[in-house]
């Protein structure tokens, strides 16, 4: 049984065997036998063509030059005959077939064999996204003035019987083929013309029963039997393109043209190749092959061109000595057309068929070139080689001068092998901008004699721009003219086809026949052959070239050949990647590497004369393209060799020393994204090249504030530099506008003539209002040139852009466009907006540019002043002084725009337009707005600057601009009346509807002190409290000299010693910019502005002071500098509040902490001219005095045996002890002089030390010393301790001391303080009531609110007048305030801090709150959230208020060492103008207003300013009394038609009832709106009157609700509240961080235009289609689908890594670092929602346990809050319960190549961690590698904890820009943004 059935299976597989043979050998039949061509001819019959057993018939051709000839050789392959043999069947079928396979010519030649085989004539059709109906069936065209339908293609071949060839059916547009639907099944087919196309068949049984005559009345044709279709096409989807329509697809019979046998190719280039070796061939065929496997395709590998093999062979066969490496590159470009993945297969293949031996690589060089005889030019070469090229007609020329080219090594070599390339076949030079591509093909064309014909592509280019546009003669009659390509190949020019990876493929493919087989079939019929089949057929078929031109047929000549240009490819890109491998097949390819350091040194030293020295520059950039960082190589390419050159000719021009700003400059590193910016910075700043200062002739920096500009005696300057004033002929289009003139546009201006004057043509980016247009009409009105403008905006064309088309008589004329008038006529041309053209539109102007030549619509051409072509009908010489300003938005989001800087900017001399800077803008505002206030403008000003800075770090979109301000301060200045809060809605209005945006905008606003949103504004100064009337109390008595006692006057003995001046050591000076807040927005108080200082936690405020304005030297700001003393650690703080700039000295090595009980107490004092840029600091505890330049950050130490420093080891004071103080004490000045003078006195000793310039006077006094205060610029009081007895100490001109002796009668009392200044007379009058003029002095004492000494210092009787007072309390009543105040009586008592104003006649006193009377209090409780009151004494007005200083926002621990420096925690200075500044414990630096008259003036203002008068927002509400009384809340009944329901008590949503939940009524549990137009408002006395327990029962109601919801998601009431926690604090985060979002997907796809439609706007380029009738000639913006092919568009695929190790959960207590971990995770969660279709994100964790703990999976994402709470517990949880341990290299490892992994768009990793490195031992180094280790991955670290500065040295050792510190989650959204928009460049 086993043996039977093992029987049946051998059985059955060898029936199977056989069958499968004798089905092979059935379907092969044919192909294993060997065929043969066999021609037959008969007397009798008609001739015969056979291959094999297939004979067809052959007829006489009525147009025999139709045949194609030269295209079937003596000997075809096999491969060949059988598909000849197939189409033979198929035609002796009757059937039409489709030639299917990979991209080449093989299966065009195929078609054409056939043809030539069987002598039949063809119509080809190259087809194309351009092919319209009209091209296939018929045309009209106007004759006489009268519309003929002429035949196309396929009615021609249907009629005559010719065989109609389409190639490239995948790229015709779908609704284009269709028509042929019928003509291929049936053979008919309806004409425009009438008439209709019949079978053969069909009309020969008509013609049996109808006449001829009878069939032609009815318009029916007969098609030939002999007509055949032959298709050529890819197979889609592999290959892009459309499929084919099944109908279509139907109508044909196929055939796979693939590959011959290899042994079939090897004998075929064997025979062609004989001298080559064959181990050479056989190793360049094997690789071709293995290229072309499934295996080597499979993994995205672009088909290589074996076609071109023999291209490559000729060249070796010709120079043996080119490596077989370089001409595999030269067929397949893989090194700039593939990632890295694909090179390496390239690179493994190469080896494995020992193509890559570079050994024997002879570099050639072209040593001369002579013209033979035949007209080729016969070039000699290195090594002895020679070769016969083709040539153009001009001289051949080897010498080009410098100034056009440099030849180096290598682009010698590059030109021999441009030169090899050129003896073959056309090439495609491939290279970066600015990399000298054009300079090459230049100098290649003079070598040879070549005219250039310079062909700008662009992406909206036509198959018809190629090759033939349509026009109209002077008589209306229409017409075709040829394109500059067309007129090239027959004049045999060099036509350089200059953007290949623009243009779009399918309109390319028309080029396919001209680049393979130099034939060219034209839109109007007319045919180009290569010149040896042009000679066949003159010969086969004895026509005469006259005959043949006028049957259209022409020669191209045999030099004719094709350059094309192009940038590299980037790999992996859907819109990028133009070398598809269509393309790989139409030429040989050259990739032009970037100059190396030296060759471009040579080169610019070379062409530019007197060259600088350039070394430190050319190093950089060579730095910045060898960077492995994308963005960092893409800002490289603007810094081409091109722009170097242009920046040598400036600098040798202009010298300048500062590479930074040129730098800057040229890759506009203004509009930068912040990454890419930092790290740009961050290499100027390793390339030793950084900002330098404009010196002026003293070497002090140079404001740019000082640049003017004038026109005299013809000439113009601006700056420094000066130019003659153009004379023109024409003024009339001299730009004329209104411009005020400012500091930062004159410097712009002067820029822009110093690039102008050299010839360049200018491009100006900047935001929208920055005043681009205003710059260059003011620009080009100064120097009178006449200005040409165009606008450009998304629907520019390549024609519109240089002529504008009409119709006039039936005719089309074409009007010269700006651009034309401009070049012709040398006026400066203005294109604004360019960057809303597209970029394929406006790269045009590239020629312009470089070359001076471009050609027109029309058929004209401009060329350059330098080309020696003379100007006629269709030349246009380009006008020596034409020249080109570019104006343009910058890249990026909000502008929606294209990137014109990234694709042109290198052509242009590039300047950034930034909005002005504060000085300039104010300049700018004063002249628009003359009677507007100065502070309103400030305001403005500064609240746009901060919205300017916002926008461009991402956190709004709209950038506003200065053309904003302006119109706010035009509208102000016209209407002075309306308040400013109402004008700049004006402008804030487009953003009423963004919540997030509104809520920022109005923070910002209010900053800065405009109200903007504020419901109501109120005015809140504090109250006022009368005083006691100044009584005479009694006098003071100065004893003089004359005749008086001799103690009352004494001659003090001095003791004079030299000051010991050690240093200076300079110290780092910090420059940081604060934020201003501007406090009297919605509310009016004293209070003006403040900021908070940057300090920390632990840091102590010690003193201020003030340098006033009118201390400083002649030619310095005019503007007061507070400066800040703190003691722990003890360092200066220099506040300019007009700018808000900050400059921080940390004098800790100067101040070293030491242990024990040391505790710093500063004093400083302003000085004055020519030392105004210096403090004077004194430590109290050491007695050292410090010489501080806040300015230079130089600190001098100041020594004299007259102020003994304590020494070191006195300093070092136990920790048990208590602190002992240095007795000697400073008086602060508030009179500075020019020698320094500061008195320092021994506190209860008898020493007071005067510091004069370099000497310190040391002064011993009969008495002891309580305080010292200064009553005029030489006098000072003393006290004595104890008894108050005064003196007065008189410092002469000669360093003489007098003591005088001061007597009071009635009176004594201890001096607080004293003004150093008097009073007015009208104060003194106001004072003391009394008509007087006298010397005076204001004076505090403890028992008076203010005393006056009227007499005092000058006369020798003072009369003193005082408002007497209750003496203080001296400590508090209850426990004490403990967080702001003291509790009890402090310790050490010191001096109570207060300042006179005299020019105001106010003492102010700062108090703590327990000290001020309890009247003062608001409701009569002492309030708890304040740092104090100011008390304001206002002795001319003898009134006081309190004014209430805010709480401190933080307060340092150490309260016991700030008890000790003053007595409350508020430091006061006076300022200028009787301006006051404070500073409290918590380092905020306050601005106050207390005078009366500056109030008032400062309230007008603010009252105008807010519009105060202006009535309020109005809404309509109806007041009605119900009637009703709210008895119980309900919800009420929902209404299913929404109608509007006024009171009734029933319905929910209703307006003005009662009970249930609505809108507008009173009692009802909660709001709900309804969507209703008109509130009905029930009165506010109704709402007060319902009983609590109906409210009570309402929030019940309302709190069971929110309870619902709650349990809908499952959410407890303590996890909202926990939630909540986390989520308030990133609520404004998460509103920022979606403005980002927003921004990276805004621009989205834009819809295109789609052509050749029925309906829509009318196409310019088918004006002359809609003459002659056409239907489709009409363009309409739609969503064009992608190409079948092209990658698809794919989410951003973000991963978030976050640390939940344990020391997260340790170290949270010390920085809250993981609840700042949870907060920024919560943040991106909240952040992303929604936004699912543009971001894919995930979350892992890693801790000591897991490197992949898995938070939120992509596919699973948190719904609500919940979800997101319950993320937030694990992250918690894990942290506080997990091993320890760290694995965070194996987790970012991990996260980022799994990542790598998911096809995305982009992958971002962003890792949160701490800076705990050191703990676990892990290197910076290895996590800095892993960071980088994928290329598809863009990781990056922010580190949200520090201990110390771990963080900040830890980013030092981490690759540039990929780590970020953020110990505030607030900085989150910007550090994100930052990433995202970091590849933005990468994609240039």
């Amino acid at each position: 049984m086993i043996k039977f059935v093992r029987m049946s299976v051998d059985r059955s597989v060898c029936r199977l065997q056989v069958l499968s043979r004798i089905l092979k050998d059935g379907k092969n039949a044919s192909d294993s036998a060997v065929l043969s061509i066999r021609q037959c001819s008969s007397k009798s019959g008609p001739d015969q063509v056979s291959i094999g057993d297939i004979t067809i018939s052959l007829r006489e051709a009525k147009a025999a030059e139709l045949i194609p000839v030269r295209y079937l050789p003596d000997n075809p392959p096999q491969s060949v005959l059988r598909h000849l043999r197939w189409i033979m069947q198929k035609d002796a079928l009757g059937q039409d077939v489709f030639l299917i396979g990979s991209p080449g010519p093989l299966r065009r030649e195929l078609a054409m064999m056939y043809m030539q085989l069987t002598k039949r004539e063809g119509e080809y059709v190259s087809l194309s996204r351009d092919t319209t109906e009209t091209d296939l069936k018929q045309r009209r065209e106007i004759r006489s003035g009268t519309a003929y339908y002429i035949d196309q293609c396929a009615v021609r071949a249907a009629l005559e019987g010719r065989i109609l060839v389409l190639e490239g059916i995948e790229k015709a547009e779908r609704n284009v083929l269709p028509i042929l639907n019928n003509l291929l099944e049936n053979r008919e087919m309806q004409l425009d013309d009438g008439r209709f196309l019949v079978a053969a068949d069909r009309y020969d049984k008509l013609l049996q029963d109808h006449s001829k005559e009878e069939l032609d009345a009815l318009k029916l044709v007969r098609v030939d039997e002999r007509f055949r279709v032959i298709a050529l096409g890819h197979p889609v989807p592999r290959y892009r393109g459309n499929p084919l329509d099944p109908p279509l697809r139907s109508r044909f019979q196929s055939r796979d043209v693939s590959l011959p046998p290899f042994k079939e190719q090897v004998e075929e280039l064997q025979e062609m190749f004989r001298t080559v070796p064959s181990h050479k061939l056989s190793q360049m065929l094997s690789f071709a092959n293995a290229m072309l496997t499934t295996e080597s395709t499979s993994i995205g590998l672009p088909d290589f061109p074996i076609g071109n093999i023999k291209d490559a062979l000729k060249i070796l066969n010709e120079v043996p000595y080119v490596p077989l490496h370089s001409l595999v590159n030269r067929l397949y470009p893989y090194e700039v057309m593939l990632g890295k993945e694909g090179q390496n297969a390239v690179i493994g293949m190469l080896s494995k068929f020992e193509l890559l031996d570079m050994k024997n690589n002879k570099e050639l060089k072209i040593s001369s070139a002579k013209r033979s005889d035949d007209g080729m030019a016969k070039v000699s070469l290195s090594e002895g080689v020679q070769c016969a090229v083709p040539a153009g007609v001009l001289p051949l020329d080897t010498n080009v001068p410098t100034d056009l080219f440099v030849a180096t090594s290598y682009h010698n070599s590059f030109m021999a092998e441009l030169l090899q390339s050129h003896l073959v076949r056309d090439m495609c030079i491939i290279g970066p901008r600015g990399c000298g591509k054009s300079a090459m093909i230049q100098h290649f064309a003079a070598i040879l004699g070549y005219h250039i014909e310079p062909i700008m592509l662009y992406q909206d280019m036509t198959s018809r721009d190629l090759l033939q546009q349509r026009i109209t003669l002077p008589n209306g009659d229409t017409t075709w003219r040829l394109s500059p390509l067309v007129t090239a190949a027959i004049e045999g020019s060099l036509a350089i086809l200059d953007g290949v990876h623009r243009i779009n493929q399918g309109s390319f493919a028309v080029l396919h026949r001209l680049i393979h087989d130099r034939e060219l079939q034209l839109f109007d019929g007319s045919r180009l052959l290569r010149q040896d089949r042009y000679d066949d057929i003159k010969h086969q078929t004895g026509l005469s070239d006259t005959e043949l031109g006028d049957r259209k047929i022409y020669p191209i000549h045999p030099s004719f050949r094709i350059v094309a240009l192009a940038e590299p490819p980037l790999p992996g890109s859907s819109t990028q990647q133009w070398l598809t491998p269509e393309l790989l097949t139409m030429f040989l390819f050259h990739n032009l590497r970037p100059l190396s350091q030296a060759e471009e040194k040579l080169v610019i030293t070379t062409v530019v004369k007197d060259c600088p020295d350039i070394t430190k520059l050319l190093k950089f950039v060579h730095q910045l393209r060898s960077s492995k960082d994308t963005a960092m190589t893409s800002i490289s390419s603007s810094l081409s060799t091109r722009q170097l050159i242009r920046i040598a000719k400036r600098m040798a021009e202009f010298p300048s020393k500062d590479l930074y700003s040129i730098v800057q400059k040229a890759c506009l590193g203004r509009f930068l994204p912040r990454l890419p910016k930092i790290s740009l910075d961050q290499m100027l700043e390793r390339g030793d090249i950084n900002p330098v200062k404009k010196l002026d002739a003293t070497g002090q920096e140079q404001k740019d504030h000082a640049i003017t500009c004038e026109v005299k005696n013809g000439q113009v300057r601006i700056g420094e530099t000066t130019v003659p004033v153009y004379n023109p002929e024409n003024r009339t289009k001299v730009p004329d506008v209104l411009f005020y003139e400012n500091p930062q546009h004159l410097n712009v201006m002067e820029d822009m003539l110093k690039d102008f004057t050299l010839g360049e043509h200018l491009l100006l980016v900047g935001n929208q209002g920055v005043g681009k247009n205003k710059i260059v009409d003011r620009f080009l009105y100064l120097l009178n040139r006449p200005r040409e403008y165009i606008q450009l905006h998304r629907d520019t064309t390549v024609q519109t852009l240089t002529l504008q088309p009409t119709v006039k008589d039936g005719v089309i004329m074409f009007e010269d466009s700006p651009l034309v008038r401009a070049v012709k006529e040398g006026h400066v041309l203005v294109v604004d907006e360019a960057d809303k053209a597209p970029t394929h539109v406006t790269c045009i102007l590239k020629t312009l540019v470089e070359s001076g030549e471009m050609h027109l619509a029309d058929g004209r051409r401009i060329v350059s002043i330098n080309s020696g072509i003379k100007p006629s009908e269709n030349v246009i010489v380009e006008h020596p002084d034409f020249r080109m300003i570019v104006l343009a938005n910058r890249p990026g989001f909000p502008f929606l725009g294209n990137d014109f800087f990234g694709a042109m900017g290198d052509i242009f001399s590039c300047h950034a337009i930034d909005n002005p800077d504060k000085e300039s803008e104010m300049s700018m505002l004063r002249r628009y707005g003359p009677n507007v206030p100065e502070s309103t403008l400030s305001k403005l000003v500064d609240a746009f600057g901060e919205l300017r800075n916002m926008a461009d770090q991402g956190l709004i979109a709209y950038p506003y601009s200065t053309r904003e301000v302006v119109n706010i301060v035009k509208h102000l200045e016209k209407y002075p009346t309306e308040g400013l809060t109402a004008v700049v809605k004006n402008v804030f209005d487009f953003d009423a509807y963004s919540k997030e945006v509104k809520e920022t905008i109005i923070q910002t606003m209010q900053k800065h002190g405009i109200p903007f949103g504020s419901t109501e504004a109120v005015v809140n100064l504090s109250k006022v409290f009368p005083i006691p009337k100044f009584d005479l109390k009694g006098t003071w008595k100065i004893t003089h000299q004359d005749g008086r006692k001799k103690t009352s006057l004494l001659q003090l003995p001095v003791t004079t010693y030299d000051i010991d001046v050690k240093g200076p050591v300079e110290i780092a000076t910090q420059q940081l910019v604060l934020e201003r807040h501007e406090t009297r927005s919605s509310v009016f108080t004293e209070q003006e502005a403040y900021w908070t200082l940057p300090m920390h936690q632990t840091n102590i405020v010690a003193d201020v002071a003030v340098t006033k304005a009118t201390n400083r030297t002649p030619g310095k700001e005019n503007v007061d500098i507070i400066h800040v003393a703190t003691a722990n650690p003890v360092s200066v703080y220099s506040l300019n509040p007009k700018f808000s700039t900050l400059s921080y000295l940390d004098l800790y090595d100067i101040f070293p902490s030491t242990s024990g009980t040391y505790r710093p107490r500063v004093k400083i004092a302003a000085l004055a001219p020519p030392l105004d840029h210096s403090l004077l600091l004194h430590e109290e505890i050491t007695n050292i005095v410090l010489l501080v330049n806040f300015e230079s950050g130089e600190v001098s130490r100041l020594q004299s045996p007259a102020l003994p420093e304590t020494a070191p080891d006195k300093r070092r004071f136990p920790a048990t002890m208590i602190q002992k103080s240095n007795p000697y004490r400073m008086c602060p000045s508030t009179l500075p002089d020019a020698r320094g003078s500061l008195i320092f006195y021994e506190q209860n000793g008898d020493l007071l030390v005067a510091l004069t310039g370099a000497f310190a006077h040391s002064l011993q006094l009969p008495c002891k010393i309580k305080q010292v205060n200064q009553a005029d610029i030489n006098q000072w009081i003393v006290s004595e301790t104890d008894s108050e007895k005064k003196f007065l100490v008189r410092m002469n001109e000669d360093n003489s001391f007098t003591l005088h002796s001061i007597d009071e009668t009635n009176i004594i009392s201890a001096v607080s303080e004293i003004a150093s200044l008097p009073l007015s007379n009208n104060l003194l009058k106001k004072t003391i009531n009394k008509e007087i003029s006298s010397p005076n002095r204001i004076m505090v004492t403890p028992d008076s609110y203010a005393t006056v000494l009227v007499g005092f210092p000058d006369l020798e009787t003072s009369e003193v007048y005082s408002a007497p007072r209750d003496p203080l309390k001296e400590s508090t009543s209850d426990d004490g305030d403990q967080r702001f105040g003291f509790v009890g009586k402090p310790t050490h008592k010191p001096r109570t801090s207060i300042t006179c104003l005299p020019e105001s006649g106010q003492i102010i006193r700062a108090l703590p709150t327990w000290q001020v009377p309890e009247k003062v209090y608001p409701g009569g409780k002492r309030p708890r959230n304040l740092s104090g009151y100011l008390e304001v004494t206002d002795a001319p007005n003898q009134n006081l208020r309190y004014v209430p200083v805010p709480e401190a926002e933080r307060s340092s621990p150490y309260t016991s060492w700030m008890y000790s420096i003053s007595d409350s925690n508020i430091f006061m200075a006076p300022m200028s103008n009787d301006g006051l500044v404070t500073v409290d414990v918590g380092g905020c630096v306050r601005l106050w207003e207390t005078s009366i008259l500056s109030l008032e003036r400062s309230l007008g203002e603010w009252k105008n300013m807010i519009g105060y008068e202006d009535g309020k927002p109005l809404q309509v509400t109806y007041d009605r009394k119900s009637g009703r009384k709210a008895d119980g809340p309900k919800h009420g009944k929902v209404d299913p038609n929404n109608e509007p329901h006024v009171g009734g008590n029933t319905w929910a949503g209703g307006t003005g009832g009662s009970n249930t939940a609505g809108l507008g009524g009173f009692g009802g549990p909660y709001r709900l709106d309804s969507g209703q137009p008109k509130v009905y408002q029930v009165p506010q006395s109704e709402k007060d009157s319902v009983p609590e327990e109906v409210r009570q029962a309402a929030r019940e109601m309302a709190q069971k609700a929110f309870k619902n919801r709650l349990n809908e998601i499952n959410m407890s009431e303590y996890d909202a509240e926990v939630y909540n926690g986390f989520a308030e604090h990133v609520r404004s985060q998460v509103k920022s961080l979606r403005v980002v979002l927003d921004s990276l997907q805004a621009k989205g796809k834009e819809r295109q235009w789609l052509k050749n439609q029925a309906y829509g706007d009318l196409d310019d380029t088918k004006l002359i289609e809609g003459i002659t009738g056409e239907k489709s000639i009409y363009k309409r913006r739609g969503e064009k689908e992608p190409e079948l092919g092209t990658p698809q568009e794919k989410p951003k695929r973000i991963r978030l890594l976050v640390d939940v190790s344990g020391s997260m959960y340790r170290f949270n207590g010390y920085d809250g670092r993981l609840e700042r971990e949870m907060e920024a995770t919560l943040m991106m969660m909240e952040a992303l929602e929604n936004y699912e279709e543009k971001f894919q994100y995930d979350i892992l964790g890693h801790s000591g346990e897991d490197h992949k703990v898995e938070l939120v999976k992509k596919d699973k994402l948190p719904k609500n809050n919940k979800d997101r709470l319950i993320v937030l517990q694990t992250m918690h949880a894990h942290s506080q319960f997990c091993l320890s341990g760290d694995n965070t290299l194996p987790a970012t490892r991990h996260a980022i190549d799994s990542l790598a992994t998911e096809d995305a768009d982009e992958h971002f990793v962003i890792i949160l961690s701490d800076a705990n490195f050191d703990r676990y031992g892990i290197s910076p180094r290895k996590f800095g590698e892993i960071l980088k280790s994928n290329d598809k991955v863009n990781a990056y670290a922010i580190f949200i904890g520090s201990l110390e500065d771990q963080a900040v040295q830890l980013i030092k050792q981490l690759p540039m820009g990929h780590a970020f510190v953020c110990l505030d989650t607030k900085n989150l959204p910007q550090i994100l943004q930052q990433i995202f928009t970091s590849t933005m460049l990468q994609s240039r």
